[in-house]
């Protein structure tokens, strides 16, 4: 079992609107969407943003596109334009979530 950040098993596609922030992040294969199922929950995700976001954190489950959708509330400080955090959009969240450590089966990452 490898610790490896999300930036090197996924991609990601973000955006904002309002005080929320949306995160898609998406799987190369099956096997690694079977491991982002168990190791990117709602808790870690919100854990990972300590600080960020104050409200709750919601996943949906894509299989069909081997995707994780988080729509994570209160999450910009108010909103694009009523916030006074320095870069506070939901595209920043994205490469923020890759940064996050996993925890990957040897031989799925030998398959890659």
């Amino acid at each position: 079992m490898a610790k490896v950040q999300l930036r090197s098993v996924s991609q990601v596609r973000c955006g904002d609107k309002g005080n929320t922030v949306n995160i898609a992040l998406f799987a190369p294969s099956d096997a690694l969407y079977r491991v982002f199922l168990r190791e990117v929950t709602p808790e870690r995700v919100k854990a990972h943003f300590r600080g960020w976001i104050e409200g709750e954190v919601i996943r949906h489950e894509v299989p069909n596109l081997l995707a994780l959708n988080f729509v994570c509330r209160d999450a910009l400080g108010g909103g694009g334009s009523g916030s006074i955090r320095v870069d506070n959009l939901g595209k920043c969240f994205g490469s923020n979530l890759q940064r996050m450590e996993i925890e990957v089966e040897d031989e799925i990452l030998a398959e890659r």
